[in-house]
Parts: structure tokens; C-alpha cells; sequence
């Protein structure tokens, strides 16, 4: 397996970025074997999805962005699940948490958003956890693309749970204006779900066309991932990705 691309900073002032995705099933399993896979997958920005959000939910949150090199950048219970996490490399512009519109009955959903810059490059993110209905998915879906042209940025990532395969609607919508990540440059595993049984990816990380994706996958293989904190962590795998952002404004 060829060596996954290190964060750096580029001569022209463009970033190359680590972006890890991770349904965290509200911190409800091995909390170290969590902090330990995404600490190993060093990455820049983490979009988390089940994230704390009822009692001590911040508290909670902290103290896995400590566990794990990171910082919180956004979301949890005021996003209905959603957060964002991000290293010390991060320069942060602003930080918006938008709930969605509820359906009477389902699950409230919401989506945590930050503007930050590495170095001369400056990218939206976006992380979601879309509805188990059908039908509220694929209006989410469209609402996800709303609320990222709104960031008013050249260039964003999104990503996170979305409860359906690559060939649903919903998922089909987003990967219509975004580049779907594993498909452009996979790496590593495809399949997210679950630890024990890998066999459908309904986690994904997307990025606007200007964005240069270098390679995304379940971090299987990854120095310093193991297997057993894989399985023990939540029940999902991640997806890592890595991503050169242009400099620009």
C-alpha cells in the first residue's frame, strides 16, 4: 500500500491537509482505543457525527479532542450531534452550528460548519449526519449543499454519516457537485460499516472541485492504527483523507 501524504505546507502557499470523518456513537465505547485511532491519523480537521450531546456533553468532547492532539472547533449538542475538531495548525476564521428542520417524530439533525486557514489556504468544512428516512435524507442532502456555497468560500469539505450507499439519492446529489473522495483517490478500505463486519460505505468525505484529492480510505494500514481499537472505538471505521488546498483568498 503506497505511503498515505503527510500534512505540509507548499512552497506556493497551498496546504496539504489531513480530514478524518468518524461516527463516534456518542462516546459510548472504548473512549481510549477512540482518542488513539484518531490521534494515529494525525489529522488536521476531524468531522465527528454522534458526538456528545445531553449531559456534560462539552466536558465529554474536550476531553477527547485532548486525548487526541485536538481541539474543539465547533458542534456537539448545539449542532444535535455534528462537531468539528482541529489541530493547533488551524487558524480559525469563524464557526457556525445550524440546526436542520424537524420532522415531527424523527431524530432532530443539525451540521456543524467552520471557515479556517493552513498557512495561504482557506477551506469551509462541514460536518452532517443524515436522517435514517428516505426522504428527509435526500432533503438534507440538498440542504448540505445549500449551507456550504453559503460559507462563501472558493473551497470546502463535507463530510460524515449519511446513512446510505454511494448508489442512493441522497448520496448521489452530494457526489453530483462534490467530488466523492474514495472514488477519486481511494486508499486504504472502502467499506465503513461496521468494525466487525466491513460490507457498505455510508461514510464519506467530499470536496469542491478545486480541491486536489490525494488519496481517502478507511485508515486500515495506517502506522499506529490497530485493528483492535478499530473495533473496540465505536461502530463505525473512519475515513481519512488527504486533500491539497490551493492559497487563495
Amino acid at each position: 500500500m503506497p505511503q498515505f501524504p503527510n500534512s505540509r505546507t507548499e512552497p506556493d502557499g497551498s496546504a496539504v491537509i489531513r480530514v478524518l470523518s468518524y461516527n463516534i456513537r456518542s462516546m459510548r465505547d472504548d473512549t481510549d482505543a477512540l482518542a488513539r485511532v484518531i490521534g494515529a491519523c494525525a489529522p488536521d480537521l476531524v468531522l465527528l457525527q454522534e458526538a456528545p450531546r445531553f449531559f456534560r456533553w462539552r466536558k465529554k468532547l474536550a476531553r477527547l479532542a485532548a486525548a487526541s492532539g485536538q481541539v474543539i472547533l465547533s458542534g456537539g449538542g448545539t449542532a444535535a450531534g455534528p462537531a468539528l475538531l482541529c489541530s493547533l495548525r488551524a487558524t480559525v476564521e469563524r464557526t457556525e452550528d445550524v440546526l436542520l428542520p424537524l420532522t415531527p417524530g424523527l431524530h432532530r439533525r443539525g451540521l456543524a460548519t467552520a471557515v479556517v486557514r493552513f498557512g495561504g489556504a482557506r477551506v469551509g468544512v462541514l460536518s452532517c449526519h443524515l436522517s435514517l428516512q428516505k426522504d428527509e435524507r435526500y432533503e438534507q442532502s440538498g440542504l448540505l449543499l445549500d449551507r456550504l456555497a453559503a460559507l462563501g468560500v472558493p473551497h470546502a469539505v463535507a463530510g460524515g454519516d449519511l446513512n446510505e450507499r454511494p448508489d442512493g439519492p441522497a448520496f448521489r446529489r452530494v457526489a453530483k457537485d462534490l467530488q466523492d473522495c474514495w472514488a477519486t483517490a481511494p486508499w486504504g478500505d472502502e467499506h465503513t460499516s461496521t468494525p466487525s463486519r466491513p460490507h457498505q460505505r455510508i461514510d464519506a468525505l467530499f470536496a469542491t472541485p478545486g480541491i486536489e484529492v490525494l488519496a481517502c480510505g478507511v485508515p486500515r494500514g495506517l502506522p499506529g492504527v490497530r485493528e483492535d481499537d478499530l473495533r473496540a472505538a465505536t461502530d463505525h471505521l473512519p475515513v481519512l483523507a488527504a486533500l491539497r488546498i490551493p492559497a487563495g483568498l
